[in-house]
């Protein structure tokens, strides 16, 4: 065997043992239900909140992008791939956000690890919330900044960390998730952005998980009112239902986004299809708050038959803690017909196995309240 064959065979029988290996499982989707192993699933692992990925009039804007412009951009947008839909997309983002401008990227990971080293560098500082997504974590350390991880939506311990080692630095950049992908809170983005501005720092707001489903569909940033969050990130794949990521700011921003984001330079702009139908998104998320207000209270009507705090947005955390135990609390929901991923280390830390439930406009009332009696009776009930 190859060296490179014995380590990748010892690394995985690593993670075998320890119950973390990972691979992908064939899922054929069709709206809220989905088809794996020849069962069909009920499921609650899914971000397309709006249910938009298959959506009539999305799926027709991308069609008739896809025969007037074809399915491929060609080039990145600096060459020729910046076709003309791109404009009206950033354009309606911008609006959305309330920001001069906006930029679309590849996707969300390819956002963050763009913009962040585009921002800082060496001499700068970054502040990390601890449970911030991978990608701010990725971006922050390719900017070969300073990087420092304050205690979860800690504002005092970020206050800390700004007195202790903001004057050390040029600039400053605080980045969090504005929606927690896997416990669903919200950041305290009024309270960081007093803090930012106090001790000259920027703020990043990751928003994949708010647009569309909090602040009437706006996101985060405007859950609790509008806050002063000067980097307004976020993705297209989820709420919106298709993909890419894009960042709103203020036009110098952008206009340094366009020039110096590496991920922005070097990647093929996304096809035609897929930004059309993030157009049609925006528009629904913009002119149906009924239909935008679903997702947040389905979860809530669900953290309320299981007596759990509040939910603040489409996501539920149930945590289980043991890893082994977490696999066999979701394999006992797939034989009740429900799909509810299992969430382990690294993606949530060690000890903090879990349950995620990520609720749709589309999830029926009566499924909610049986998913929740099975949960109360045959989870929580043996949770130690």
């Amino acid at each position: 065997m190859h060296s490179l064959d014995e380590f990748a065979a010892g690394k995985l029988a690593g993670l075998e043992g320890a119950r973390l290996r990972r691979s992908p499982v064939t899922t054929a989707r069709q709206g809220i239900y989905v088809e794996r192993g020849g069962r069909r699933l009920l499921s609650f692992s899914c971000n397309d909140y709006l249910n938009l990925s298959g959506h009539p009039a999305i799926i027709k804007a991308a069609v008739a992008a896809a025969e007037r412009y074809g399915i491929g951009a060609g080039a990145s947008r600096l060459v020729t791939g910046n076709h003309p839909l791109y404009e009206e997309l950033e354009s309606r983002l911008a609006r959305l956000k309330g920001t001069d401008a906006a930029c679309v990227f590849g996707s969300g990971y390819l956002a963050n690890t763009g913009i962040i080293p585009a921002l800082v560098g060496p001499d700068d500082l970054v502040l990390v919330d601890e449970l911030s997504h991978a990608c701010i974590n990725g971006g922050a350390t390719l900017s070969g900044a300073a990087v420092r991880r304050y205690r979860h939506c800690d504002v005092a311990d970020l206050q800390s960390l700004l007195e202790k080692h903001r004057a050390h630095h040029t600039h400053a950049l605080i980045a969090t998730d504005g929606v927690f992908s896997m416990d669903g809170d919200l950041a305290p983005l009024s309270e960081l952005s007093a803090l930012a501005q106090r001790y000259d720092a920027w703020l990043l707001a990751d928003d994949a998980h708010g647009l569309g489903v909090v602040g009437h569909g706006r996101g985060s940033v405007f859950a609790n009112g509008p806050a002063d969050v000067p980097l307004q990130m976020g993705t297209l794949s989820k709420a919106a239902g298709g993909y890419g990521g894009y960042l709103c700011a203020s036009q110098p921003v952008i206009d340094l986004m366009r020039t110096r984001a590496r991920s922005f330079i070097y990647s093929t702009g996304l096809p035609p299809p897929v930004v059309a139908a993030a157009i049609a998104a925006l528009d629904l998320i913009a002119n149906e708050p009924d239909y935008v207000a679903k997702p947040l209270q389905n979860a809530r009507l669900f953290t309320r038959a299981l007596n759990l705090p509040e939910a603040e947005s489409a996501i539920v955390p149930v945590i289980i803690g043991d890893t082994e135990a977490t696999l066999t609390a979701s394999r006992m929901l797939e034989d009740e017909g429900f799909l509810v991923v299992p969430i382990r280390p690294p993606t949530v830390p060690v000890g903090t196995a879990r349950l995620r439930f990520a609720f749709t406009a589309q999830h029926p009332d009566a499924e909610i309240e049986r998913l929740a009696g099975i949960v109360r009776s045959r989870v929580l009930s043996t949770r130690t």
